[in-house]
């Protein structure tokens, strides 16, 4: 059995010490210093790992005013903290080895919007694409774009003074602050805003840390303002963290808050902002231009600047070849048209944008004129995508492009260390050459994507940092870009900040580094905020960090047994770019993120902690690839398992069972993913090892059997309904059998509807039976425990749409798919039912007869697990219902007025599926109906986890988050179809609503 793993890396005295003050200070937010939430905080988007001694969750402004004050008293001046927001960066900048001070989980409301002057007041932890969103309706947004949008938080941004998309024209992040809201140590708010002299000597005669800081700040840019002009770079970007160059406005107003922005917590404490906000530009186009080499579209995108687009950007073959694979490019295939003699291994993407449609359209059609007539660069084409929505949907790509470089095949991956360098844009196509020499001597791959109005490029070499011998190449790597970039006038970092890369700042900064010293000693003179990082208190003795001083994910990740790293791909190939945290509930991923705000409940948290315990296993001696490991002797060890259960001892493996038991195996993660971070099949092979030393709940066994079971309860429907329908039964399920809101049979006679409709049992000797024609016109319906048991009138309703096309039906044997086998960790018997199911399947495949599924969760499951079960080397197709009808339904005249519906799809179909709601729209079309797919986030059921009663409040806390609203939404609205059995379970349960099926809707038009 696995062991019991007991973390010897525990809190210091200090840190305990501290965090007991915390606690009796009357902080009201979280305190954790659990092993969990430090491994699942240890890592960001970076190649570093750095364990943080707890983690604290302000409830407010005043809880971090009490961090604040804490730390400053003298017994604490040995403790060290770091704000993190999103922890989406790629430098380590939020990464200690002390207290992580959490921004985002409470403290992310938006305060005050105000339309007439364009401004909102947000909290730190406010995400952009939350902003935006509330924005959206007085036609206002956020200007700085990012490819992270939809999880960076407003504080993380201002801490990096972040920019990407359109920085040319909209400028960074530090450019719409107009106010900031800082805490000091000690306590003390500093109130950032633009100073006029008189009010700049006002706060330098303050007898406190904030006459202190401003004092300091206004003698370095009165005494080294020409050091400051000849020494900063006229670059869009800058020189990100303690900017010093615009300490003085061109109005002559002094503002402190171009040092606070790009200050990435080494300062003090972003809690607040008021942000200038910009009218939405009412049309926009973008032109996609195609070339036969990625130098090609470097090198036209600077003649192409001189027409003043919004911005310009670029991606190089190996981005587009994995965008090609990726759930994303369904949307996108048509802007991209693919020629075989002629590949496309560069793309520029141009925006034009304006509030005068007739004026936009003359200045894309003479940029088009340009590139008819321009012949300096070899293009291979263009397309062009009108208004905000299909824009957003090429530009939806180009935001996966740094997830999507971390899925190359094999263990070498694209690393984040040099990856946002800023050159003036004229020496753009130059500087790649020469990095692209740089890196070639190493022997090294890479892929490209970039700004190129503003000279950035995002590039990562391509490295397995499992190896000594490639992890070794950070080094000379980064020497040789830092070198290059300031050879050409440019930054190593354009655009991502400094962290862990701030031992390059001296040589970058020169003689003004000093004074970079001295600003943080005014702020910070024990250098306990976010210490290493930009600058060092000159008399402190401490040192910036090195690049290769701090421990690296690939040396922890090297301790692992290689087979091990292998068989676990779907873990250990997790970037940390945090897809997973979006905020956006109308989209599936992730549910039990949205809705518990814990990082531990995250398919990057659970990555992180997977990849932990597997060290931890190993460096136990344990095998946990064995079989004697994983399949133990049940009756044999079921005294130890007992006695273990019993053990109050505490095992880092409860804490990993607690995250693993709060997903909801709903697969988003391995669909909408960028590096595919499949939890359900990871979490599924942990559960089966947890249990090989701790006794299983009653419930697992309850799940796991549905599918045995429930055929022989629908014998005696209604023995089992009354039963289910009792409160002592209710009761005793709920405290034994951890089970709630159990569904009831249904009493609909199944059979009766099979024989009007002369549906037929399906063996392979009947269908081969079949004359050619007759197999043609025939179809065999795979059965499923939930719409054949608890939904039995929609299986029959499908078997009369299948019936009034004219095709003849065939019901399959019913026989368990298994994945309530799989979901709950039951592996053996998993395979088992699989091969056992595969085998039946592929006697009635061979006949030619498609097979058909109606339940999305359920046939996917053919496509997905089985093919990954020992043994089984193919399974065959089984159609989702609207893969089927698309082929054989015939086009229909639409009605002169259709009634409108809308489709509520479910997680599984829409996030592993990806063409499948497009093909019901299509099926609607035929049908002469309308049908709008509805973006929705996870109804909160997904199959059992919303019976259980552990996660019952979850579930209905992520039912409210976006199912609820849409569900409720007008009737002129359209009428809500959902495709998932759970899902139309959850609405029931909920909502007290009954949802139809698509296919419901389509017979009932044909039976007009």
């Amino acid at each position: 059995m696995i062991a019991q793993l007991s973390p010897a890396k525990a809190l210091t005295g200090d840190y305990q010490q501290f965090l007991a003050a915390l606690k009796d200070s009357g902080f009201r937010g979280e305190i954790s210093a659990d092993y969990a939430s430090r491994v699942v905080l240890a890592t960001d988007n970076s190649i570093y790992q750095r364990l943080p001694q707890a983690a604290v969750f302000p409830l407010d402004a005043e809880d971090v005013a009490r961090v604040a004050r804490l730390i400053a008293e003298p017994a604490y001046k040995k403790v060290v903290i770091t704000p993190r927001g999103g922890g989406t960066g790629t430098n380590g900048q939020s990464l200690t080895d002390g207290i992580v001070v959490d921004l985002s989980r409470h403290m992310n409301r938006i305060l005050e919007i105000n339309v007439e002057q364009r401004w909102v007041r947000v909290q730190a932890g406010v995400v952009k694409d939350q902003l935006n969103a509330a924005l959206k309706s007085a036609g206002l947004f956020f200007a700085p774009e990012l490819s992270t949008s939809n999880r960076a938080t407003v504080g993380g941004m201002i801490n990096t003074d972040a920019s990407g998309q359109g920085s040319c024209t909209y400028g960074k992040t530090r450019d719409h602050v107009l106010e900031l809201e800082m805490i000091l140590r000690g306590g003390e708010r500093l109130h950032g805003l633009p100073l006029a002299e008189d009010e700049l000597a006002a706060q330098c005669a303050r007898d406190d840390r904030v006459g202190e800081v401003y004092r300091c700040a206004r003698q370095i840019i009165d005494e080294q303002g020409e050091l400051i002009k000849a020494r900063f770079p006229d670059l869009n970007r800058c020189l990100t963290g303690y900017d010093l160059a615009h300490l003085r406005e061109a109005d002559q107003r002094f503002n402190l808050n171009s040092v606070l922005c790009g200050a990435e917590g080494s300062l003090g404490f972003v809690v607040e902002a008021r942000l200038n906000v910009l009218p939405i530009p009412k049309h926009t186009m973008l032109v996609n231009i195609r070339y036969a080499g990625f130098m090609d579209a470097l090198r036209d995108a600077r003649a192409l600047m001189a027409l003043k687009p919004l911005s310009i950007e670029t991606v190089d073959s190996k981005v587009l070849l994995l965008a090609m694979q990726d759930i994303v490019w369904h949307g996108v295939a048509e802007y991209f048209p693919e020629n075989a003699e002629r590949p496309t291994l560069g793309i520029n993407l141009v925006e034009f944008c304006g509030d005068d449609p007739e004026d936009l359209q003359r200045r894309v059609e003479a940029f088009l004129e340009h590139l008819q007539n321009d012949r300096t660069v070899e293009r291979l084409g263009h397309t062009l995508a009108v208004g905000q929505a299909a824009v957003n949907k090429v530009y939806g790509m180009r935001k996966r492009a740094v997830g999507l470089l971390g899925n190359v095949a094999g263990e070498a991956r694209p690393q984040p260390f040099v990856e946002d360098t800023a050159v003036p844009p004229q020496h753009l196509a130059e500087y790649i050459a020469e990095l692209r020499d740089l890196l070639d001597s190493h022997g090294l791959q890479y892929g490209m994507f970039g700004h190129v109005d503003a000279g950035v490029l995002h590039v990562r070499p391509i490295l397995d940092m499992k190896d000594p011998q490639q992890a070794a190449l950070v080094r000379p790597v980064s020497d040789g870009v830092a070198a290059l970039t300031q050879r050409y006038g440019g930054l190593l970092w354009g655009e991502h900040g400094k962290g862990l890369r701030s031992e390059y700042a001296p040589a970058f900064f020169g003689e003004l580094y000093p004074a970079l010293q001295a600003l943080k000693a005014a702020f910070d003179p024990f250098n306990q905020f976010n210490p290493g990082k930009i600058a060092t208190p000159a008399n402190s003795g401490a040192a910036l960090l090195k690049i290769d001083e701090v421990t690296l994910r690939g040396e922890l990740d090297r301790q692992i047994d290689e087979k091990v790293w292998q068989s676990y791909g779907a873990a250990m190939h997790c970037n940390g770019n945090g897809a997973c945290y979006n905020f956006d509930p109308d989209d599936a991923m992730c549910p039990s993120w949205k809705a518990t705000r814990e990082r531990a409940q995250s398919p990057k948290g659970r990555a992180s902690l997977i990849r932990e315990w597997l060290r931890l296993q190993g460096e136990a001696g344990v095998d946990v690839l064995s079989d004697a490991i994983r399949k133990p002797a049940f009756f044999s060890t079921l005294w130890q398992r007992w006695r273990n259960s019993r053990d109050p001892s505490a095992d880092f493996s409860h804490e990993v069972y607690d995250a693993m038991a709060g997903c909801l195996a709903c697969k988003s993660c391995a669909g909408q993913c960028p590096v595919k971070v499949n939890v359900p099949e990871f979490r599924s092979r942990f559960l089966e090892l947890y249990h090989s030393r701790y006794l299983r709940p009653a419930r697992d066994y309850l799940i796991a059997s549905l599918e045995y079971t429930i055929p022989y309860m629908a014998r005696v429907p209604a023995l089992y309904n009354g039963l289910m329908g009792a409160g002592w039964v209710r009761g005793a399920l709920a405290r034994i059998g951890g089970m709630v809101d159990v569904p009831l049979l249904s009493r609909f006679d199944f059979h009766a509807a099979m024989r009007r409709w002369q549906v037929q049992p399906a063996t392979g000797a009947t269908l081969s039976a079949l004359t050619p024609k007759q197999r043609e016109r025939s179809v065999v319906i795979v059965q499923d425990a939930f719409t054949r048991y608890f939904e039995a009138p929609l299986l029959a309703d499908l078997v009369e749409l299948i019936s009034r096309l004219g095709y003849q039906v065939y019901l399959a044997p019913f026989s368990a798919n298994g994945k309530p086998l799989h979901v709950q960790g039951f592996l053996s018997a998993f395979n088992r039912a699989a091969l056992r199911n595969a085998e039946q399947l592929q006697a009635l495949a061979q006949t030619g007869v498609p097979l058909l599924g109606l339940d999305p969760a359920m046939t996917l499951v053919y496509r997905q697990e089985y093919l990954k079960v020992p043994g089984l080397n193919e399974c065959p197709e089984v159609a989702l219902v609207q893969e089927w009808l698309l082929k054989v339904m015939p086009e229909q005249t639409p009605e002169a007025q259709p009634k409108a519906f809308r489709l509520l799809a479910h997680c599984t179909e829409k996030t592993n599926a990806p063409a499948a709601t497009r093909q019901w729209e299509q099926v609607f079309e035929r049908a002469g109906l309308k049908l709008a797919t509805q973006a929705t986030g996870c109804c909160g059921m997904s199959g059992t986890y919303g019976h259980e009663a552990r996660n019952r409040q979850t579930s209905a806390v992520i039912y409210e988050q976006s199912w609820a609203r849409q569900v409720q939404a007008p009737a002129e609205q359209g009428e809500a179809l959902a495709t998932g059995y759970s899902c139309r379970s959850q609405v029931k349960r909920q909502s007290d609503q009954a949802l139809r099926h698509p296919l419901q809707v389509l017979l009932q038009t044909l039976r007009r």
